[in-house]
């Protein structure tokens, strides 16, 4: 497998969809009851940060490379 670089963005993305998709599940199996006000807004913001860290990532590796 070829190396690639380390993109903390992806990750976090992936760990905030992961964080909702098992606690809707843990709704639905009834364990919690959630309202759809808590998942919606936390998944948002997760992904909003995950853009950010995307885009200051992306910053800090352009100017290493000029």
């Amino acid at each position: 497998m070829r190396r690639h670089e380390f993109q903390p963005g992806r990750l976090l993305a992936g760990l905030v969809l992961l964080t909702a998709g098992v606690l809707y599940l843990v709704d639905a199996t009834g364990g919690m009851d959630l309202p759809w006000f808590v998942i919606i807004p936390m998944t948002m913001g997760g992904l909003s940060l995950a853009a950010l860290v995307g885009l200051t990532t992306y910053a800090v590796r352009r100017d290493r490379r000029e």
